[in-house]
């Protein structure tokens, strides 16, 4: 869809990643690293300073005391880190517990290891976990689940009830747990983030990924992290090695950098971004889309059955060519290719952008 916008010249909301750059203090401070001769291999797990960043930021938030050496890695990007943390554990003949609608890289990493995903469905409008319908799709075979909260594409997050629900759930098994919490910082309404750090039970069978790109509004840096349990990352790290050893020396020093002097940074997350989901809800108040609720991520949820009965493939297409602006189809998330007529975008973008793009919208 990216693509498609650029060559149509439409405004895009599809893809994530926000039109605007990463801030100054930030910019600097991978530019002062880039001239000052720290442009070599950085070590395998990634620098020391970053990895000590981290660590405390996990302390700071969840309470959670992690050795920067034995137990954080840095990666090539969240979605190395989740391909990392899958090709760990996963063996062929194993099932992945998946919940559709899914960030699309799961299943091939999965499928790559000779596993097998089940999908397990959530529902429009609030994709809340059905909790007896995953422990019916608990086998002796699973080895894995993976949660994404918040959510991706749909804004849910969960909250301490499903946390207790894993937890009962996976006690006295065998299986792992991966948390894709790339949108960790953005979390509205005052709601806490419920992250596997916060569970010391949950965390001791956990791969947890973040990302920066997302946190510093920098994705084309491709820079993301997996905290795990020391015996599972010197696992994960064995994976890791061999497929991208390591990542550009000079941006993980100015990140640490940055980390250290800013915290206020990632702590703002939450209000900055809910300003722009509600300044995107005000200015489609007139539209004929239905908006679902986005408890998190910078992505906003609209039914279009009042306007259109497409397949939200044709119409995301259509209102690309036509209307000049791009949207992302839910269906494309879902195994069965499920569709409610739904449309995802993204309001990491400037008020400008939101202004623009919702003027677009109240004509449809």
């Amino acid at each position: 869809m990216s693509a498609l916008a650029a060559e149509q010249g439409a405004l895009n909301l599809s893809q994530g990643f926000p039109d605007f750059d990463a801030p100054p203090q930030l910019l600097a401070a991978v530019a002062k690293h880039l001239s000052s001769g720290r442009n070599q291999y950085a070590p395998m797990t990634g620098v020391v300073e970053l990895r000590e960043a981290i660590a405390s930021k996990l302390s700071a938030l969840y309470g959670l005391a992690v050795d920067a050496d034995l137990e954080l890695t840095v990666t090539s990007g969240a979605t190395e880190a989740l391909f990392c943390a899958i090709a760990t554990v996963v063996q062929a003949g194993d099932e992945v517990i998946v919940f559709d609608p899914a960030y699309d890289s799961y299943q091939p990493a999965v499928n790559l290891q000779g596993g097998t995903t089940v999908h397990i469905p959530l529902a429009a409008p609030d994709y809340k976990v059905d909790w007896t319908r995953v422990a019916d799709a608990i086998t002796s075979k699973t080895r894995m689940i993976i949660l994404n909260t918040p959510h991706n594409p749909t804004g849910s997050v969960w909250d301490a009830q499903d946390m207790a629900a894993l937890t009962t759930l996976v006690r006295d098994t065998g299986i792992y747990l991966l948390g894709d919490e790339v949108y960790e910082h953005m979390v509205f309404d005052s709601q806490p983030h419920q992250s596997l750090c916060l569970y010391p039970e949950l965390f001791a069978r956990s791969f947890v990924v973040s990302s920066f790109g997302k946190t510093y509004h920098a994705t084309g840096w491709k820079i993301g992290y997996c905290a795990a349990p020391s015996l599972l990352s010197a696992e994960f790290r064995k994976i890791h090695q061999y497929v991208t050893f390591t990542s550009i020396t000079p941006v993980q020093l100015g990140l640490a950098e940055y980390m250290t002097a800013h915290p206020e940074h990632h702590l703002a997350l939450p209000d900055f971004y809910q300003a722009k989901r509600d300044l995107f809800a005000r200015l489609l108040e007139s539209s004929r889309f239905s908006l679902l609720p986005s408890a998190g991520t910078y992505f906003q949820l609209l039914g279009y059955s009042a306007i259109s009965t497409e397949p939200d493939i044709q119409l995301a297409n259509r209102l690309t060519r036509e209307h000049k602006i791009a949207a992302i189809p839910i269906s494309v998330f879902y195994a069965d290719k499920q569709d409610s007529n739904i449309l995802r975008f993204c309001f990491a973008k400037d008020d400008a952008t939101l202004t623009a793009a919702a003027e677009i919208l109240c004509q449809l």
